[in-house]
């Protein structure tokens, strides 16, 4: 039964056809403009490695395997695979069946620094955003298309209504811009709604002025009630009733500024070793 499945997908890739599968949240860009567009939002400064999320026919995947850079296409759909390894068996081209979510980042390129680039899966990216975050000091740079409100939102700044975690999150180490707006026509099947591509850069000092666990904790309890004061949001951190006089604490989680958020975090802990003394 191995060998007829495994047949099926060779028969596949030769016909040049994948089936978009919607557990996978896969919608297959078909547009060679936008997909060379999306290859060309990597500067491939300081890093020639590149890590493509979610290749499906490798629209985009051929576009950065022309460029000076050892290029590693991960997906879970094992159909995609089969049709990449017949399509590109190209020397600067690594394809490998995994999910992104749960990959040891290590074992990709050891210690070198690399981008990554991709049409995400909407259903999972931000969890690719966050996990992204979790190895920055590997990665200076990361582009790629999101449903178009989530692109918006992890460049979006304090004042707005799409401001949330997020954005605090991940403009703390990078700095965030909005290329530009995707319809629905250039994919196969179309979503229903429009995509967006973004671009993060790390800032050259990326190190923060507290700690980031608290920091990442800090932000989504104050978000998870965005409506109320940081002084009733915040009241689980036992708030000593100095730091509570604080202007800061008058204020809503949407109207701080990334570094704010920062000073913030350096306030609860002072207060917090200064209670304990």
């Amino acid at each position: 039964m191995k060998k007829e499945n495994s047949n099926k997908l060779r028969e596949n890739a030769d016909t040049g056809t994948v089936r978009a599968k919607k557990h996978l949240g896969q919608h297959f860009l078909k547009d060679e403009v936008i997909a060379e567009k999306i290859g060309d939002t990597l500067s491939m400064q300081g890093y020639k490695n590149v890590l493509e999320i979610g290749p499906g026919m490798g629209v985009l995947t051929k576009y950065l395997i022309n460029k000076d850079v050892d290029v590693i296409a991960m997906d879970l759909d094992t159909e995609s695979i089969a049709y990449l390894e017949e399509k590109y068996p190209n020397k600067n081209l690594k394809i490998l069946e995994a999910d992104f979510l749960k990959y040891d980042l290590s074992q990709l390129f050891g210690e070198a620094q690399f981008g990554i680039t991709g049409n995400f899966p909407y259903n999972i990216s931000t969890q690719i955003v966050f996990k992204m975050l979790e190895w920055k000091e590997q990665i200076p740079e990361f582009t790629g298309m999101f449903q178009k409100e989530v692109a918006e939102r992890i460049c979006e700044k304090e004042g707005s209504k799409a401001y949330g975690i997020l954005s605090v999150l991940a403009q703390a180490f990078y700095d965030a811009e909005y290329l530009f707006t995707v319809p629905p026509t250039v994919f196969n099947p179309p979503p229903k709604v429009d995509s967006g591509v973004l671009r993060l850069r790390r800032k050259e000092n990326f190190a923060i002025a507290c700690s980031e666990k608290m920091l990442y904790k800090v932000v989504k309890t104050a978000f998870q009630q965005r409506r109320k004061t940081l002084r009733n949001s915040l009241k689980s951190f036992n708030l000593s009733d100095k730091i509570k006089e604080d202007a800061i604490f008058g204020q809503r989680p949407e109207q701080l500024s990334v570094s704010q958020f920062i000073a913030l975090t350096q306030k609860l802990e002072n207060d917090a070793i200064s209670t304990h003394r």
